[in-house]
């Protein structure tokens, strides 16, 4: 029998891993000071590096900046259009990088949308189509309103499945 250096646990002599705690019993059992012995294990795995969210931009982008043309990145996907072409009157003197994110992103909805509607236009005979673009333009205006939640905890992350679209890069 042997015990646990952590958990003080008794076990069987073949045991290999403590089922209470999970402590590796291979190698130096029976010294419970070993440095080994101290830290959470591992169960084979290293540690996890941390995640980086290829999207996100936030860090990208000088503090003040984002304060200063907050209002604008809002309207822009609050408005759609109207607001894409205030934004972009308002950048001409500012040049700012979050604002020009921000119209990007706005553009890359509308364009979306425009496909959208010409493809509906053309094909309304069908019975398949009003109805697909009626779902896409629900997933637009949801696009939409998670980019403008997102813009008002400054995030400045790239739009969600519009991103993946290789004709808008």
């Amino acid at each position: 029998m042997k015990t646990c250096p952590k958990c003080n646990t008794v076990h069987n002599d073949d045991a290999m891993f403590c089922p209470n705690c999970g402590t590796s019993f291979q190698g130096e059992v029976n010294h419970p000071n070993n440095s080994a012995y101290n830290q959470p294990p591992q169960y084979g795995r290293p540690a996890a590096a941390p995640v980086m969210d290829p999207y996100d931009h936030t860090a990208e982008f000088d503090i003040n900046d984002v304060k200063n043309n907050k209002l604008f990145a809002l309207l822009v996907y609050a408005t759609s259009i109207l607001g894409v072409v205030i934004a972009l009157i308002a950048n001409i003197s500012q040049k700012s990088a979050y604002l020009s994110f921000h119209i990007n992103q706005a553009l890359k909805i509308s364009i979306t949308e425009i496909i959208v509607s010409v493809i509906t236009v053309f094909l309304f005979w069908t019975c398949i189509v009003p109805v697909a673009a009626g779902v896409v333009s629900v997933i637009l205006l949801v696009v939409t309103i998670i980019c403008f939640c997102k813009t008002c905890a400054n995030k400045s992350v790239e739009v969600p499945i519009i991103r993946s679209l290789p004709f808008l890069k």
